[in-house]
């Protein structure tokens, strides 16, 4: 059935980056559709990662408003958006990460499918730099010239910026430029997804996520996208017997009919170690 909702039909991919180039294979077949991109549609209206525009929504939100804006200015009732965001990871806090949120949407039947992918694969980074040494530094360390970085007169300032650069001969010649009236420049990863292949992969992985999720159907009425919707915790610790912060089950909730299921042990464990257990180790 899955298949068959989506065959032949056409999905806008909402990119100005790239993102085509991991995301439509895996969709066309997966789902037999045609994926276009729209290129007169700039989706960095809705913000840029080097703040020439700022993004007002969080990433969930934002990648929504982009791809149902997308869909209209192509009159098309089938899309794809995805939206990054780079910085401390949640729990490992001496850890840069790259948040991946990917959303499917299809007006035609009234879906909504979200998928995420949070990688510590990421080469995200910025430094103040006063010499060329320094910057060839920075910039070895940032996977450059495979990556792309960004040069700017200060850390804040989107007046004097220099985006996209790859080539060492560029980026000496726009690093003496800049310093010729400030004492040191700042240099930092371009986060756009063509210039930066590990995001790409990251992507990559978060579309592979969204397909297994359009494929996870509804058991009651078919709908794809049966998904988890709520984590509990309480997974008993082995030595003492008390709840855990671990995940005990995962609830799964059709969108459409909204019938549910709970799956016990998900990870495959029954129990948890003492480690992890607020008791045994307060």
């Amino acid at each position: 059935m899955t298949t068959s909702l989506f065959q032949k039909r056409k999905l806008l991919i909402a990119t100005k980056h790239g993102k085509e180039e991991v995301i439509a294979p895996l969709l066309e077949k997966a789902l037999g559709v045609q994926c276009i991109v729209n290129e007169d549609f700039d989706t960095d209206t809705l913000g840029t990662f080097s703040g020439e525009e700022e993004q007002e929504l969080d990433p969930v939100r934002n990648a929504r408003k982009k791809c149902l804006m997308a869909m209209h200015h192509s009159n098309c009732d089938l899309g794809v958006a995805s939206e990054g965001s780079f910085g401390q990871h949640p729990s490992l806090f001496f850890a840069n990460a790259n948040d991946e949120f990917l959303i499917f949407i299809d007006k035609k039947n009234k879906l909504e499918i979200i998928a995420r992918e949070l990688s510590l694969e990421t080469n995200f980074s910025g430094e103040e730099v006063s010499s060329l040494k320094e910057l060839l530094d920075f910039c070895e360390r940032v996977k450059f010239p495979s990556h792309a970085v960004i040069l700017r007169q200060s850390k804040t300032d989107t007046l004097q910026l220099v985006k996209g650069i790859t080539g060492k001969a560029q980026l000496e010649g726009v690093f003496h430029r800049l310093r010729k009236t400030s004492k040191s420049v700042y240099a930092e990863t371009d986060m756009r997804a063509m210039y930066n292949p590990t995001r790409m992969k990251v992507i990559q992985i978060a579309a592979q996520k969204l397909v297994d999720y359009i494929h996870s159907v509804c058991p009651h009425c078919q709908t794809p996208g049966f998904v988890v919707s709520k984590v509990k915790s309480g997974l008993t610790c082995i030595l003492c017997g008390s709840a855990t912060k671990s995940t005990l089950s995962h609830i799964y909730e059709c969108q459409h009919c909204h019938f549910n299921k709970e799956v016990v042990h998900p990870h495959g464990k029954s129990s948890e170690d003492p480690m992890y257990c607020d008791y045994c180790n307060p």
